[in-house]
C-alpha cells in the first residue's frame, strides 16, 4: 500500500507541474492565419489560444496541429518550448505512457534532424532511467505479481549473459524481445546496474530515434505530398535507415556467437514447445 501511495504521489505532483507549465504560457502574438474564421484583436496572444490547442498527439494529424502551434510559439519564446517539450517527453517516459515515438517525430519537426536526435536520446534515456528508479523505489513486488513468467524469463537470460550484459541489453533494445516499458520497469527486479542500463537505453534506441527525427524534419518541410517523392527527401529518408540498420546488424552478427537467446521470442514470451 506504501509503494501505491508513493508512485500515486510522484505521479499527482508531476502531472500537477505539467499542468501549469503548459496552462501558464508566456504571452506572444498569434498570427490570426492560424485562429480560423475569428478575427482577433488587437494584443490577440497565443497563450490563451495555445494553452487550450496543447496536447499529447495521438496521431500524424495532431502531431503536425501540434507542431504548427509551437513553431508559432516558439518564435518568441524557444527557451519555454524547449522546457515544456523536455518536460512532455520526461513525464512520458518515466511513467511508460505510450506515444514516445510520436513525441520523437514532434522533436524532428521543432528542432530540426541534429538537435531533435541529441534530444530524443538524452530525454529517452533520462526518462527510461526515471522509470527504472521508479520500479526500483515502488514497483518490483506489484511487476513480479502482474508479469511473473516475464521477469523469470528475463532474470534467466540475464543471468545467462552476465558476462556479455552490456552487448545483451543492446541486443534487447534493437531486437525487442519485450516492450521497452517493460524493460525499464523490470531491469532493477532482474538486478542490472543502473549505468549499463542508462548507456544500453542511449546507445540501443539512437537508431530508433534517428528514424523518427528524421521523419519529423521531413515532415516539417513538406509543403505538398508530392514533395514526398523528391529525390532530396528519399535520399534523406534512406540514408537515415541504413544508419539505423547498420548498427542492428552488427549486434545480430555479435549475438549468434556470444549471446544466449534461446527461448526468446517477441514481446519475451517463451518458446511454445511443439506438441
Amino acid at each position: 500500500m506504501r509503494s501505491v501511495l508513493g508512485l500515486g504521489s510522484v505521479l499527482l505532483l508531476s502531472s500537477v507541474y505539467l499542468y501549469l507549465l503548459s496552462a501558464h504560457l508566456p504571452s506572444a502574438h498569434l498570427p490570426s492565419a492560424h485562429l480560423g474564421d475569428e478575427e482577433p484583436g488587437e494584443g490577440e496572444s497565443l497563450s490563451t489560444a495555445g494553452a487550450a490547442g496543447l496536447k499529447f498527439p495521438s496521431d500524424l494529424e495532431e502531431l503536425r496541429e501540434q507542431a504548427a502551434l509551437l513553431r508559432l510559439y516558439q518564435k518568441e519564446h524557444s527557451g519555454y518550448v524547449l522546457l515544456l517539450f523536455c518536460s512532455a517527453y520526461i513525464y512520458k517516459q518515466a511513467f511508460a505512457i505510450p506515444g514516445s515515438s510520436l513525441l520523437n517525430v514532434l522533436a524532428g519537426a521543432l528542432f530540426g534532424p541534429w538537435l531533435g536526435l541529441l534530444l530524443a536520446c538524452v530525454l529517452t534515456t533520462v526518462g527510461a532511467t526515471l522509470c527504472f528508479l521508479l520500479s526500483q523505489a515502488f514497483g518490483k513486488q506489484h511487476i513480479v505479481r502482474l508479469f511473473p513468467d516475464k521477469v523469470a524469463l528475463l532474470q534467466r537470460k540475464v543471468e545467462e549473459n552476465r558476462s556479455s550484459l552490456f552487448f545483451f541489453l543492446l541486443f534487447l533494445r534493437f531486437f525487442p524481445m519485450s516492450p521497452n516499458w517493460f524493460l525499464n520497469m523490470s531491469s532493477p527486479i532482474v538486478n542490472i546496474p543502473v549505468t549499463l542500463f542508462f548507456l544500453s537505453v542511449f546507445i540501443g534506441l539512437m537508431p530508433y530515434n534517428l528514424v523518427c527525427v528524421q521523419t519529423g524534419s521531413v515532415l516539417s518541410e513538406l509543403s505538398s505530398l508530392d514533395a514526398l517523392f523528391s529525390w532530396s527527401i528519399l535520399l534523406k529518408l534512406l540514408l537515415a535507415a541504413g544508419a539505423a540498420l547498420l548498427p542492428a546488424a552488427v549486434i545480430r552478427r555479435y549475438s549468434h556467437t556470444h549471446l544466449q537467446l534461446d527461448g526468446l521470442q517477441p514481446n519475451g514470451l517463451p518458446e511454445r514447445k511443439q506438441q
